[in-house]
C-alpha cells in the first residue's frame, strides 16, 4: 500500500471521523445479529456456518468490485470506514475531562461507552486504567491491524480483518451462550490479529520507555487472557511507565487479572499520554511507509 493511500484515509478520518448516520459497521452488526437469530446454537460447527455467512459475501463483494472500481480509491475509502484513530479521541478525552473536573459519574457514565466491564461503582484510577487500556487496545484493533492488512490483502483485507473484529466484539464473549457459538470468530480474530498487536507492541516500545516496554511485554504479555491484548497492553504500559490491569468487575462478578506496566498509578493526564503514544506510533507506520514504499498486494 503506497503512502498516500494511507496518508488519505488518515486525513478523511481527521477531516469526516466515524459517519454519524449509516455507518456500515452498524449495518453489518444489525446483519450479523439476524444470522446469529436465524443460526445459533450452542455449537462451534454453527458458529463457524454464521462467521462464514456474516464475513464471506462482503469480502467477496470486495474482491469482485475491484474490477470496476480502481484498488487504491477502493481500500482509501474501506480503510477510512474502518480506522478509528479520531475516535479514539473523541470517546477518550471527555472521560478524561470529566475526571479533571471531579465529575466521577460522567466519567463513570462516559466509560460505560467503550468498555464491558461494570462501571457504576468504579474509582478515578480504575476509570484512569479502564481507558487507558481500552486506547491502547483499540491502536492495534482500530488502527494499526487495519493498515497490517490493507498491505497484505488489499481492500478485502481490510474488510476481512474489520468484519471478524466486529464479529469477536459481539460474539467472542467465554460466557454460557458464546463459548462454543463465538469460538471461531474469537479464533480467527486471533490468528489475524496475532502479527499486527506485536508490530503494535513494538511501536509502542519505540516511541517511548523502550526497555521497559520490552520487559513488560515478555513478562506480563503472556499473562493476559487475550493472547493479542497482553502484549499491546503491557507494552504501552510499560512505555509509558504507568500500570495497568489488576482486579475488575464483570457483568457482578470479580475478575482477577494480572498486572500490567510499571511505574505510577493510571492518574486521568494519563488517558492523555495514551492517545499521545498512539499518535506517535502511527507517526512511525507513516515513515515506515515513506521509506520502503510498501506497494498494494492486490
Amino acid at each position: 500500500m503506497t503512502t498516500l493511500t494511507l496518508l488519505a484515509a488518515l486525513a478523511l478520518d481527521a477531516l469526516l471521523g466515524e459517519p454519524r448516520r449509516w455507518h456500515p459497521l452498524v449495518g453489518f452488526g444489525n446483519y450479523s445479529l439476524a444470522i446469529e437469530n436465524r443460526l445459533y446454537q450452542s455449537s462451534r460447527w454453527y458458529g463457524v456456518l454464521a462467521l462464514t455467512f456474516a464475513v464471506l459475501p462482503f469480502v467477496l463483494l470486495t474482491f469482485f468490485a475491484q474490477q470496476f472500481i480502481p484498488s487504491a480509491l477502493l481500500t482509501v475509502v474501506l480503510l477510512y470506514l474502518a480506522i478509528g484513530h479520531k475516535s479514539l479521541a473523541l470517546h477518550a478525552n471527555p472521560i478524561a475531562t470529566a475526571l479533571a473536573a471531579g465529575d466521577i459519574d460522567q466519567a463513570r457514565h462516559r466509560l460505560s461507552y467503550i468498555v464491558s466491564r461494570d462501571t457504576d461503582a468504579i474509582d478515578p484510577e480504575g476509570i484512569s486504567k479502564a481507558t487507558i487500556e481500552s486506547v491502547l487496545e483499540n491502536g492495534c484493533d482500530a488502527i494499526f491491524g487495519a493498515i497490517f492488512w490493507a498491505v497484505i490483502a488489499g481492500a478485502p483485507g481490510v474488510v476481512l480483518y474489520r468484519l471478524v473484529n466486529t464479529l469477536d466484539a459481539m460474539w467472542g464473549y467465554k460466557n454460557v451462550r458464546y463459548l462454543q457459538f463465538g469460538w471461531a470468530a474469537a479464533r480467527l480474530d486471533d490468528v489475524l490479529n496475532f502479527i499486527p498487536a506485536r508490530l503494535t507492541a513494538f511501536s509502542y516500545a519505540l516511541v517511548g520507555n523502550f526497555k521497559n516496554a520490552l520487559h513488560c511485554w515478555h513478562a506480563q504479555g503472556n499473562d493476559w487472557k487475550s493472547p493479542n491484548a497482553g502484549p499491546v497492553m503491557a507494552a504501552g504500559a510499560g512505555s509509558m511507565n504507568v500500570l495497568l490491569g489488576g482486579s475488575a468487575q464483570y457483568h457482578g462478578k470479580p475478575q482477577a487479572r494480572p498486572t500490567l506496566g510499571m511505574g505510577n498509578s493510571a492518574k486521568a493526564i494519563d488517558i492523555s499520554r495514551a492517545l499521545q503514544l498512539v499518535r506517535r506510533a502511527l507517526v512511525v507506520w507513516v515513515f515506515v511507509f515513506a521509506v520502503v514504499k510498501i506497494p498494494l498486494t492486490l
